[in-house]
């Protein structure tokens, strides 16, 4: 059997707050072990261009951007791993971590920035358009769509905060609703409801999208499954989904409190989790901004706790 190997800095994902927690805790020379998941680079690697990251003035591809994260890491002697942390014992220290192909890892820390993911639809059109007028992130492609028309799936107050937020760009907003009501707040349904450019589509579910070169519109079914029930197309040049994330973190919930959704709490402006040594950064835990920067910024704190943490 392969003997078990032990670090001091075990950080888990490659996103925004892996690299950086990476950089840092590199630099304060903790040897870290980076394992990269199956998604490399996280989130941003589907997004085009990324236009709101300070540093790229004329805007910077997402693939591109996170590369050259990776190799800013590399350069500072960051042990960067292909494979997937599939279980996790934290019930003392040193924590032991298993990946994918069997292998055990002791660590004296850990930092968790395995991101979250959006959820979407289902539909095949949803690919196929993804980054040509699909996005999950109102707040990060939103300025695309100045004075066009774009849709937002959804009925919570996500969906209401991403359609108010695209009615201060967008000539016309869409909501579709599959229900016959807003789940949102009332402070929110109100909102939306007095804005003039804002149209909600109560009742409808999306059947797929059209276009050559991207998104060009949406088919809809309105009251599906009644009697007065009928198909409907909207012209529109983006489709924004606001139905939700889905945190990352199944693998630690066995030991770390975590919300209803399974973000992972931490103390209030800190990567801390209720486990010593153990800390959370990005979007993981962060049901509220999910932006690069901020995922940056908490990889950043994360790797000086895990300094503080080994130094103490």
């Amino acid at each position: 059997m392969e003997q078990r190997e032990h670090v001091r800095c075990l950080i888990v994902g490659s996103g925004p707050a892996g690299y950086t927690a990476a950089i840092y805790a590199s630099r304060a020379n903790l040897q870290p072990v980076e394992y990269c998941g199956m998604q490399p680079g996280g989130q941003l690697t589907q997004t085009t261009t990324v236009e709101n990251f300070p540093g790229y003035p004329n805007g910077v591809d997402g693939n591109q951007m996170m590369m050259e994260m990776r190799q800013q890491a590399e350069a500072f002697g960051v042990d960067l791993r292909d494979g997937v942390i599939v279980k996790a014992d934290l019930s003392k220290a040193p924590y032991v971590l298993t990946t994918d192909s069997g292998k055990e890892i002791e660590a004296d820390t850990v930092i968790i920035a395995t991101g979250a993911s959006a959820k979407y639809l289902g539909l095949e059109d949803e690919k196929k358009y993804n980054g040509m007028g699909v996005s999950a992130c109102a707040t990060c492609d939103g300025f695309f769509y100045r004075k066009k028309t774009v849709a937002v799936v959804g009925g919570g107050d996500t969906a209401c905060e991403d359609a108010l937020y695209l009615s201060e760009l967008a000539e016309k907003v869409y909501m579709i609703v599959r229900k016959p009501f807003l789940r949102a707040s009332d402070v929110m349904q109100k909102r939306v409801k007095e804005k003039e450019n804002i149209e909600i589509l109560f009742e409808h579910n999306t059947l797929g999208l059209f276009g050559e070169n991207g998104v060009e519109g949406a088919r809809l079914i309105r009251r599906k499954g009644e009697a007065d029930e009928a198909e409907v197309e909207i012209k529109i040049d983006g489709f924004f989904l606001a139905i939700g994330h889905t945190p990352n973190s199944g693998v630690f919930s066995e030991w770390l409190d975590t919300d209803e959704t399974g973000y992972i709490k931490t103390v209030p402006g800190t990567p801390l989790t209720n486990i010593p040594g153990v800390f959370a950064a990005g979007d993981v835990a962060d049901p509220r901004y999910r932006q690069a920067i901020t995922a940056a910024g908490s990889g950043c704190k994360a790797a000086i706790e895990a300094e503080r943490f080994l130094n103490n």
